[in-house]
Formats: C-alpha cells, structure tokens, sequence
C-alpha cells in the first residue's frame, strides 16, 4: 500500500502555471474518476484552490500522477516539473495533514483551507473515488485539524487586516451582537470584514460606497443595508463601530461630522478603524474624547504580534501532526499483515482441503484407514513447512543472522 501526493502551491508555481494546473467546479467530478482509473484501488481526491492544487491518491506510482497531470492539462512536463512536489507515505500523510491545519498555507493558520479539504473529500465520496485508505486518510486528517485548532492557539489571533479589525472591536465591545456597523467601501478587504462580522452575529450592517449597486451586490450576501457615501451624516450618529476602506483619494469622515455624530449619541464611544492608505478618516478625529481612532498601522502592529504567537503555536502543531502522521502509516501497516495473514490462512486452507479429499478418496477405494491418515498428516506437514524452510535456507545461505533471526521467533522457534 502506497499513498502518494503531488502537487504545486503559491510557494513553488507563479499564478499563470496554478491556474493552467486548476481544475473547475464542473470539471473535478470527472477528473477524479479519471485520475482514478490509474489506481490499482481506485481511489483519488483532487484538492484546487487558488492557492493550490493537489492530487491525492494510492498504489500508484508519482510519476504515473504527473503523467496523468500533464495529459488532463496539455501541460508543457519542462515547465511543470520545476514547480511540482511529490511525497509518498508517511511525509504524504503529514502534508495533507498540515495542509488541512493551516500549516502550509499563505496565511499561517488560516481555516479555510480546511473547509476546502472537506469540499474536495465530499466531491470525491460523491464521485465514488475514495475507499478504506483514502477514507481513513481524511477523516484522520479532519482530526487532526481539529486537534489542533482546540490544543494549539494557530488560530486565536489576527494575522489579516480585515480579521484584526474585527477582533479589535470585539475586544473592545466583548460582545459584538448588539452593536451597530458602519462599513464604509465596498472592496475585497471590507467583504472580508463584512464576513468576519457575521461570523461573530453581527446583525445591524449598513455598507456605504461610492456606487450604491457596488454595495448592493454584496449586501444580498450579509443581509446588511446599502448606501451612497453622501449619506453617512445620516447614519454615522447610530454606528457604535465604523470601519473604513476606500481608494478615496481625500478623506471621507472629517473630525467635524463625527463630533456632530458623538453629540447626537449623547457622548456613547464609537470606534472608528482606518484600513485605507491614503487616510479615509481625518487624524484629528482621534482628538475627540468619545471617538476611538485606529489605523492601518496600528492593525499592523498587531498583526506582527499575533504572526509570532501563531509561529509559536505553529511549531507545536507540527508535532501533532507528525504523531498523527506516525500513527496512521502503522494503521495501514496493520492492514496490509491483515491481508497477508488472510491471504496465508486461504492458501494453507486450499491445501489442507486438497489433501483431505485425496485422503477421502483412498479410503473411498478400500485403502488402509491408518496409512492414508499418516500419509495425509506427512503431506500436509511437508507442503506447510516448505516455504518457510526455503526461507530459512535462503537467508542462512546469504550469512542474513538478522532476517534468520526473525523468521525464528516467527516460527516459534526461539522466544524472542
């Protein structure tokens, strides 16, 4: 039993080779079947994602893989193989293993990669490629990402602009259900934040950008309210958090809206995170006594912090993978004595059954009862000890005392 991984990431393939590699949401079922076909059991996963892709399968040889990858893609094999990794075993288990923690990716410790391993593993259940290895594989591998999610701090601390953002308010709020959003801009950064804020239960979003139908679109998504940027005076007075990123080349809250804003509020603190370079919000405004004020910069200061504590964290993640790692590659050496030792019993049963019915017959035709049964007793020792005898001749022949060693304790013939 052989498992195999082969791959090209963001660290070792620039975009225009990892987009030629993908494989499309409509294209996956098809190709797993495919990529399939050339194991021995059957079995494949394809894992594509921006990021990377990588095809998971076993019994079959790495460069059976590659040639197959080539093919399904016309790739050029000059300009791929650079680019391309290949593990077997135990360090292919451990990779998918980190992979699926976060450990591998372009933001350390980021969860999404695992939801998308999951994706990729219900495609392939979905598309009949995976049987007992593969099965084993993944699920273990879920575990483990598991483990170390709930044992590991990997993921507690912001390493994103827009997730330092939001952990930053709800620092400040605790609880973040009750409060009012502001959002100003519609971009990727700020879908981002949009996303986070839904993940802590945020139910009041308003998101204001310069073009309405911008902001609609992703409105639809976070069931949040869109708006032009000329009505914020309107709803900035009701935002406990404002939260801004635009490519607004002059500021977009200057001090004087927002004390207008604190005054309406009755003087309750609003807190206002500047992710924008140039400055959607104007520096004074920090001079404001009810009116907290964090910058890109300060996000980053942040974000620098919690990458070390990740890296930290990251390191005991590493080992829990190898353990797992370990662990798994003795699972499969365990079913791989399960089906020898099946295999042996059958053979040792087939001659059994073969010299019992010559017996039978002998005795059938008037043999003697005594002598067919001694006849039949030395056969079956005879046929039983011979491949172990060769064995034992063989390697005492090659002067091997370490494989001779073993097949005696095998044979009971020595203790230990």
């Amino acid at each position: 039993m052989s498992l195999v991984v082969i791959g090209i990431n963001h660290k070792t393939a620039t975009v225009d080779l990892r987009e030629k590699v993908a494989f499309s949401p409509d294209r996956i079922h098809d190709a797993m079947k495919s990529l399939a076909s050339r194991s021995r059991t059957g079995e494949a996963v394809i894992v594509s994602t921006c990021n990377r892709t990588e095809l998971y399968s076993c019994n079959v040889k790495p460069e059976e893989v590659i040639e197959w990858l080539e093919e399904y893609h016309d790739l050029d094999h000059e300009a791929l193989m650079p680019c391309i990794y290949a593990y077997e075993d135990q360090i292919a288990v451990k990779h998918l293993m980190r992979v699926a923690s976060g450990l591998d990716s372009l933001v350390l410790g980021e969860p999404q990669i695992l939801g998308q391993v999951k994706q990729a593993f219900v495609k392939a259940k979905e598309a009949g490629t995976t049987a007992v290895t593969i099965d084993r594989l993944f699920q273990n591998t879920f575990s483990v990402a598991k483990k170390v999610r709930t044992e590991t701090d990997i993921g507690a601390a912001a390493v994103s602009v827009a997730f330092a953002a939001v952990s930053m308010a709800k620092h400040i709020f605790s609880s973040l259900k009750t409060t009012k959003v502001l959002l100003i801009g519609a971009g990727e950064t700020i879908e981002l934040v949009a996303k986070h804020l839904k993940d802590q239960e945020v139910n009041s979003i308003v998101v204001a950008n310069r073009t309405v139908e911008r902001a609609q679109a992703m409105c639809e998504e976070f069931n949040a309210t869109a708006i032009t940027l000329q009505d914020i005076p309107e709803h900035l007075p009701h935002a406990d958090i404002v939260i801004s990123s635009t490519a607004s080349p002059l500021p977009i809250l200057g001090k004087g809206m927002v004390e207008k804003a604190l005054k309406q509020r009755r003087h309750q603190p609003m807190l206002l995170v500047d992710i924008a370079v140039p400055r959607d919000i104007e520096a004074e405004v920090g001079e404001l006594d009810d009116a907290f004020l964090y910058t890109v910069d300060d996000l980053h200061s942040i974000i620098e912090q919690n990458m070390a504590s990740r890296k930290e964290a990251a390191e005991q993640a590493e080992i829990i993978a190898e353990e797992q790692a370990v662990l798994f590659m003795e699972w499969v050496r365990s079913l791989e004595s399960v089906d020898s030792i099946r295999e042996y019993r059958s053979q040792s049963l087939a001659i059994k059954d073969e010299l019992v019915e010559r017996a039978l017959n002998k005795i059938q035709q008037g043999g003697n009862g005594e002598q067919v049964i001694l006849e039949l007793a030395n056969k079956l020792t005879n046929r039983l000890i011979h491949a172990p005898t060769q064995a034992l001749t063989s390697a005492s022949r090659q002067g091997d005392l370490n494989t001779l060693g073993q097949l005696r304790v095998a044979l009971g013939l020595d203790k230990h």
